[in-house]
């Protein structure tokens, strides 16, 4: 390193002393002295080129340890070996934010296939299970058309009048489990008849 250089760093050391002292708030006759040293600093980041500049800046936050802290640092980048994606922001954002109900429609119906038995299971009424399959079997239907591209639909439509009575059938069976796991309830007692207990 040259004589200017070492100049320049030892300046700039100084200046960087002098900057830690005022914000500590300690007064310093040296304040016209860091000013300068700023001021100097300042002109010489100016007049680099952009490639220096900006190794410049990257240094000095790693001195601050702005860097310390990265949630990577040490770690593999994910996802950095796979072949492009185009999409990549695309499906970081989904897993990120957990968000449903977005995609392909083929890929939506095929989901709602595999989870439609339980959600036909939390309705109480016949009238609310026929309607949830005339929904899924119109959607399915529509999506067979393809009027918006994406992968092929290979999801079924679901026959109503066997899937309600698979319902009464599941309901009927979860009332019998329910009927044995529950004791049966103490008969209550007259009023007369508890009296009668106490005063004897």
């Amino acid at each position: 390193m040259g004589r200017a250089a070492e100049d320049n760093s030892r300046r700039w050391e100084r200046a960087a002393e002098l900057r830690a002292a005022r914000e500590q708030g300690q007064a310093s006759p040296e304040d016209e002295e860091l000013t300068a040293a700023e001021e100097e600093k300042q002109r010489k980041i100016r007049e680099m080129d952009a490639s220096r500049r900006a190794d410049y800046l990257v240094r000095e936050a790693m001195a601050r340890g702005e860097f310390d802290d990265l949630k990577y640092a040490g770690k593999p980048i994910p996802n950095l070996g796979n072949g492009y994606d185009p999409d990549w922001w695309l499906k970081g954002l989904i897993e990120r934010e957990h968000l449903t109900g977005l995609g392909p429609e083929a890929l939506l119906l095929r989901t709602e296939d595999a989870e439609l038995d339980g959600r036909l299971d939390q309705q109480v009424a016949e009238r609310q299970v026929r309607e949830i399959l005339e929904d899924f079997n119109a959607r399915v239907v529509n999506a067979r058309r393809q009027l918006q591209g994406g992968p092929p639909v290979i999801t079924k439509t679901r026959d109503l009048e066997y899937e309600v009575e698979r319902w009464r059938e599941r309901r009927a069976v979860r009332a019998e489990a329910e009927a044995e796991e529950s004791p049966e309830p103490e008969p209550k007692r007259r009023w007369w008849r508890r009296m009668w207990d106490v005063t004897e």
